[in-house]
């Protein structure tokens, strides 16, 4: 049999290739914004949802979550799609405590996690921490519960009673503008919000952090 008539591999599905990844991070790499190569932190990662492709692919991929099951599977995941990289990549711990370096990666993803601070304080911690492993001229991308376009109960500060009856912090359009300028940071995009019917609204919170005039 010649080479050219070797069978071909099989090809991978697209639940195969990109697992449950997030529409919105998804649409982060279609843009280019996140390519093989780069140093990825998923803060917050829970099963890895949005690691499949990112591994497969040949990111640095680093991983924290508070779920010791949760980081078990990403390292398991890792080991099967990305064996090269060290099982001391996927860290349980909290994105307010974070023990990577400053500056450290290229991307910064926490998808689905912010809107359960605790307050305010424990809120512009965890967005501290996030910002500060990000390298100047990286991006950090958030995806989290806001109330822009529905109304909710407000039970103190920041914090609603949602659609489900959970207790969530929701940020609104003037507060993560705000943010982006005290941050120094630039939008990627304009603000994008999804409204779940009498349910949630979920933004999508995509900044670059400003490379340091020389």
């Amino acid at each position: 049999m010649t080479e050219s008539q070797q069978p071909a591999a099989p090809r991978l599905s697209l639940q195969d290739q990109f697992g449950q990844i997030d529409i919105y991070v998804f649409d982060q790499i279609l843009r280019g914004n996140i390519v093989p190569g780069m140093r990825v932190l998923d803060a917050g990662c829970g099963y890895g949802r949005n690691l499949v492709h990112l591994l497969r692919e040949g990111c640095e991929v680093f991983a924290l979550d508070a779920s010791e099951a949760g980081v078990e599977h990403v390292r398991a995941l890792a080991g099967e799609l990305a064996p090269v990289l060290p099982a001391e990549n996927f860290r349980v711990g909290a994105i307010e405590h974070m023990d990577f370096p400053d500056v450290f990666a290229d991307v910064v993803i926490c998808n689905s996690v912010l809107h359960f601070a605790r307050d305010e304080q424990h809120f512009l911690a965890m967005v501290e921490e996030l910002w500060r492993v990000l390298r100047p001229g990286g991006m950090l991308f958030c995806r989290l519960g806001s109330r822009i376009g529905m109304d909710f109960e407000r039970l103190r500060g920041n914090v609603y009673r949602v659609g489900d009856g959970s207790e969530w912090f929701l940020v609104d359009q003037a507060m993560l503008l705000r943010m982006t300028d005290q941050m120094n940071g630039v939008l990627v995009d304009p603000l994008k919000t999804t409204i779940v019917q009498d349910y949630r609204c979920m933004t999508t919170w995509v900044v670059r952090k400003r490379t340091p005039p020389r």
